[in-house]
């Protein structure tokens, strides 16, 4: 085991504190308690990051022993985050597969003109393809030791999840129904839109992977902390496709 660490439970109290301004934020317009939540979470991540980079890199803690460890934590990570998405999926089959009078027994609810498939959605199911070939190819550069490769592999898909944020953005700022729109709009922007910081929060992780690529902190077998992104936006883009085919196509 490595050495007992703060910052998970301050992480975890900071997340409370942005959640809380997120609340403080939709209900009472007030600003201050979300930045400082945000603040505070980005700097607790920067330290948290920090000292794994030590124990891996620099300290040796990292055993084969405490990395299996680790993979046991990232997957059950990700089956937490299978369960999250499930419910969102659960409310919206739930709420398309029988509509209700109150929305005129329709799905998409009358008075809504649903986001076509085959503009935006499209387009971002090709860029988030594309990248997890790219992150692919990088995983398979840093195993046969091709450095240069696993850089331009690493930084395509950077570029390609940043692309997609803007693109979703862009989709967002476009769209002709919001989030206060009925349950179509309330389920289509918060599955999408958790989806979307699940995007920016991956982003982060390979770029932070591609930094320590720079550094020379990974090796042919020991790299299990771009591993453990790449296995992220691997799921990152299979939620994608279901929100594609489900939501979008099927949903419209």
């Amino acid at each position: 085991m490595v050495d007992p660490s703060p910052w998970p439970i301050i992480t975890a109290f900071n997340a409370l504190i942005l959640a809380s301004g997120l609340v403080m934020w939709f209900h009472l317009n007030y600003q201050i308690l979300l930045w400082w939540g945000i603040l505070q979470t980005i700097f607790t991540a920067t330290l948290w990051w920090r000292d794994i980079i030590r124990e891996t890199t620099f300290l040796g803690h990292h055993t084969l022993i405490v990395i299996q460890g680790l993979r046991y934590g990232m997957l059950l990570f990700i089956l937490s985050e299978v369960c999250f998405f499930f419910g969102f999926f659960w409310a919206f089959f739930h709420s398309s597969l029988n509509p209700t009078l109150e929305i005129g027994a329709c799905w998409p609810p009358a008075g809504i003109q649903a986001i076509s498939p085959f503009l935006i959605p499209l387009l971002n199911t090709a860029v988030l393809l594309s990248s997890g070939v790219s992150v692919t190819w990088a995983h398979h550069s840093i195993i046969n030791n091709n450095s240069n490769e696993a850089k331009q592999a690493l930084t395509l898909t950077v570029f390609l999840g940043t692309y997609f944020s803007i693109l979703q953005a862009w989709e967002y700022l476009d769209s002709s129904f919001s989030i206060a729109d009925s349950i179509y709009g309330a389920t289509f922007f918060v599955a999408t839109g958790f989806h979307g910081l699940h995007v920016l929060i991956g982003t982060i992780f390979l770029l932070i992977s591609l930094l320590r690529l720079f550094n020379n902190h990974f090796s042919t077998n020991h790299h299990f902390g771009f591993e453990a992104a790449a296995w992220y936006w691997h799921f990152v883009d299979v939620i994608w496709l279901f929100l594609y085919v489900c939501i979008y196509w099927w949903g419209s």
